[in-house]
């Protein structure tokens, strides 16, 4: 059977703009029987043509295994008169999430994934919430990888399951005070979050009240509850504009408010103080401030124009998160590249920051659940630091560790890591995070694999990996390129890698490719390349454009059919990404998006070695993307080197959903990078 040359269901995609013709259409048929075997069919000559690496998978396998503490238990956090954590039970590839009155108290299961995952091929739990009253358990869980949830609640004094479940909607729930009323958010049939609804215990689903619609299908609805408690924050987003609407938690059946007319391009994220309300808000600053919002005596915001600057704009400082607890700020900033906290004390502003080392690292919240609280949790890790929880008390200063996160086998020393620069093109400096064999040479011989993503202003942060130290140890260097249209040097960083400067994400990519190369790192016939989703359109791009320069590619469920996905309005999300990419319809954006996505510009020339992956039951990326890339490379590539697509038939966009599965995926894809870059020696240490 050799389906990829057929030319089957040819259609012309005609706008204003220009006429794509399309040979492979038959492909977007998910319920033709004919893409079915394709897909099979590809997966069997992808296991056929890799048969000579499964010994190498396995060994990479329990390497990753054996890194696993399996058997471990969360900090656990308090809230009111519980501790809430989770923990994994040895063998088993699920979370239990339990409390308990005592830190290491008796506990009491809430949820045992490992029990319901059974008889599914996936199962993910989106959000889990206790009611305030903690009598209550309400989550919504996701069993084909679609991402369309159902909301189950629980009644945790009884373990009864109450009014039957709710299908189709997102992962968003939040509870009002009263603790008998629960708010959560539908999707329609473009999969886009649209509209928030109210539930009461004890009424059949089918009463429950529309709360809220956004019927601009530019936009899709989160749903959140402030921390203090006092509200539920509804927010409108789409890739330049946020729009917020506050309910109040002790009046669930009140309208939501807005917190001021929709303007576009403004941002507006709100977070609680209990005695104040705050916005982080980019009007009139580009990086953002933060501003104290007055309320008049029905808790309604006022004019922006009383808004205050509690903390105003700074031009090389990126203002990305802020929570608040009763007592202080802790603001999460970008200075650099690097993420930094600030704990900021109310009410005299005094600021701390938390001090850091290193400059190859990143840091994010963590277990936060009181409000009234004395301290801030973090999770602080880098490339050679396992994740590590640590508290910080605003009053002294002082931080301790509560956790390192196990590792069994690790030695740091045998690693070390370092951030350098490559200039681009237009000589703009573009950050590489990299780690590498401690006891490296720089004499162009090492093999290299490098990472990138960038897009929607997001940073891709140099996490500990336990995949990767197994890279490591056989000699491979690991790169992040830190690349325009991600936000690592703040909104301006964004800006220069979205739209009609799209480019500049491929060839900061390529610059970085050669610094490395120049720096002593590797080599081309040594580099490997990888991204996923949007960085999957980073590395599909660069290698039309540069196929010479890298040995082999990983390009994991790659948005790559750009331009017919962007004009085709009945795929899911097509609209709210306009945004970000452009509007192919308006010729000049037309032009510039064909130029260089990766389908349309498959050439007759020799490519690296490919593995490409797909989800079946991906939304955000349908299959058919990498599945249509992959035929259109076999029919024009010159070459006879492995191209590879494996379509997982039971999952969506993130992959497999066991921990145990999620590592096997990663042992099959290093093993693919390790064979091309003829670096499959077990290294030091290895089993």
């Amino acid at each position: 059977m050799r389906p990829l040359e057929a030319r089957r269901g040819s259609r012309r995609l005609k706008t204003g703009a220009g006429t794509v013709t399309d040979d492979l259409t038959w492909l977007r048929g998910r319920d033709d029987p004919r893409v079915l075997e394709f897909l099979r069919a590809e997966n069997e000559r992808t296991r056929r043509e890799t048969a000579h690496l499964a010994d190498l998978e396995d060994r990479l396998y329990r390497e990753f295994r054996s890194r696993i503490q399996e058997a471990d238990r969360s900090v656990p956090a308090r809230r009111g008169r519980f501790f809430y954590a989770s923990r994994t039970e040895e063998g088993k590839p699920y979370r239990v999430w339990v409390r308990s009155t005592e830190p290491d108290g008796e506990e009491e299961v809430l949820l045992d994934e490992n029990r319901m995952a059974e008889g599914h091929d996936y199962f993910h739990v989106g959000r889990r919430t206790v009611s305030p009253d903690h009598r209550f358990l309400a989550y919504t869980r996701d069993v084909s990888g679609d991402e369309d949830y159902e909301l189950v609640i629980v009644d945790l004094e009884t373990g009864e399951r109450l009014d039957g479940g709710v299908d189709l909607v997102s992962a968003d729930i939040a509870w009002s005070s009263d603790s008998r009323t629960l708010f959560y958010v539908r999707r329609d049939r473009l999969k886009r979050p649209h509209r928030v609804f109210r539930h009461t215990l004890g009424f059949d689903p089918s009463e429950d009240a529309l709360v809220f619609e956004e019927p601009d299908a530019a936009f899709h609805v989160s749903l959140r509850r402030a921390l203090s408690g006092r509200f539920l924050f509804i927010e409108s987003t789409s890739a330049i504009t946020v729009a917020a609407r506050l309910v109040d938690a002790a009046r669930p059946d009140g309208e939501p408010v807005p917190l001021c007319p929709v303007r576009p391009g403004v941002e507006h994220h709100l977070v609680d103080g209990g005695d104040a309300l705050f916005v982080r808000t980019n009007d009139g600053a580009k990086n953002f401030r933060l501003a104290r919002v007055p309320l008049g005596p029905d808790l309604t915001p006022l004019d922006p124009s009383t808004w205050t600057d509690e903390v105003p704009h700074r031009e090389h400082v990126l203002l990305e998160k802020v929570e608040a607890f009763r007592d202080f700020l802790v603001l999460t900033e970008r200075r650099e590249g690097l993420r930094e906290l600030i704990v900021r004390r109310r009410p005299d502003g005094a600021e701390q920051m938390v001090p850091l080392e290193g400059d190859v690292r990143t840091v994010e919240a963590g277990e936060n659940l009181e409000f009234e609280t004395d301290e801030y949790r973090f999770v602080l890790q880098t490339p050679v630091t396992p994740p590590t929880t640590s508290a910080f008390d605003p009053r002294s200063g002082e931080q301790r560790v509560l956790k390192v996160e196990p590792v069994p086998g690790f030695e740091p020393k045998r690693y070390r890591t370092e951030r350098v620069w490559a200039p681009a093109e237009d000589g703009t400096e573009i950050p590489i995070s990299i780690v590498a064999p401690a006891d490296i040479e720089l004499d162009g011989n090492h093999p290299c694999l490098l990472n990138g993503y960038g897009a929607y202003g997001v940073c891709n942060e140099p996490v500990f990996s336990r995949p990767t130290l197994s890279l490591v140890d056989r000699g491979v260097v690991f790169a992040i390129a830190h690349v325009r249209g991600g936000g690592e040097l703040g909104e301006a960083w964004h800006d220069g890698g979205k739209m009609l400067n799209k480019r500049n994400t491929f060839t900061d990519f390529i610059s970085c490719a050669e610094a490395l190369i120049g720096l002593g790192y590797t080599a081309p016939d040594r580099l490997g390349i990888q991204g996923r989703s949007a960085g999957g359109l980073l590395v599909g791009a660069v290698t039309n454009m540069r196929p010479d320069l890298f040995r082999c590619v990983v390009a994991g469920v790659p948005f790559v059919d750009v331009l017919a996905t962007m004009l085709d309005s009945s795929i899911p999300l097509t609209v709210i990404e306009y945004e970000e990419w452009g509007d192919p319809r308006d010729p000049d954006y037309y032009d510039y998006i064909r130029s260089y996505s990766p389908f349309d510009n498959v050439r007759e020339t020799e490519y690296p070695h490919m593995l490409v992956t797909a989800g079946l039951h991906d939304p955000r990326v349908q299959y058919w993307e990498p599945a249509r890339w992959v035929a259109r490379l076999r029919q024009r590539r010159t070459d006879d080197r492995l191209l590879l697509l494996r379509t997982d038939m039971d999952a969506g966009h993130l992959g497999p959903s066991s921990r145990f599965d999620w590592l096997r995926e990663r042992a099959f894809e290093h093993a693919f990078v390790l064979a091309t870059l003829g670096a499959d020696d077990p290294g030091p240490g290895s089993e």
